[in-house]
């Protein structure tokens, strides 16, 4: 039965694919208007790693994912992509990407590592760097202030 699934999944996978490109071989930048704003989206948590550097405290969820039978698999975010040691290399590749826009999120932790308090100012300077780096590219920049609701 699930060797079935498998050959159907893989069938409609295939169709689906092979529609796509049928559908939009032909599009491109162009099919757009001139404005149209084309962009892609991060999450602090799971892109920038560093989780034990320059003051970061624990957010929730590197205490759910440290927890012993929480992830099934036992993987964390403590390294995720490391974006937040390569950020001018990825910030690159979305150039050229074509990309205009860059919406992601600031791990709150980073900035106030206890909760409240006082301001982790490495956290901020980091934040103010990734976004220098974007406008030197020449990014429309959103910064999400809260991912989860």
């Amino acid at each position: 039965m699930l060797e079935r699934r498998k050959r159907k999944a893989l069938v409609t996978l295939i169709v689906v694919f092979g529609l796509f490109q049928l559908c939009f071989s032909d599009l491109n930048r162009a099919s757009f208007p001139k404005d149209f704003v084309f962009g892609t989206a991060s999450s602090a948590f799971q892109y920038e790693g560093a989780v034990k550097e320059e003051g970061r405290g624990l957010s929730i969820w590197d205490t759910f994912s440290h927890t012993p039978g929480m992830i099934s698999d036992r993987t964390n975010a403590d390294v995720a992509v490391d974006q937040y040691h390569r950020y001018n290399e990825d910030i690159q590749y979305l150039k050229e990407m074509g990309m205009d826009a860059y919406r992601f999120s600031i791990s709150w932790s980073r900035i106030f590592p206890n909760g409240s308090g006082k301001i982790n100012q490495r956290g901020v300077d980091h934040y103010n760097n990734l976004i220098d780096s974007l406008l030197a590219k020449g990014n429309t920049n959103t910064l999400m202030l809260c991912l989860f609701f």
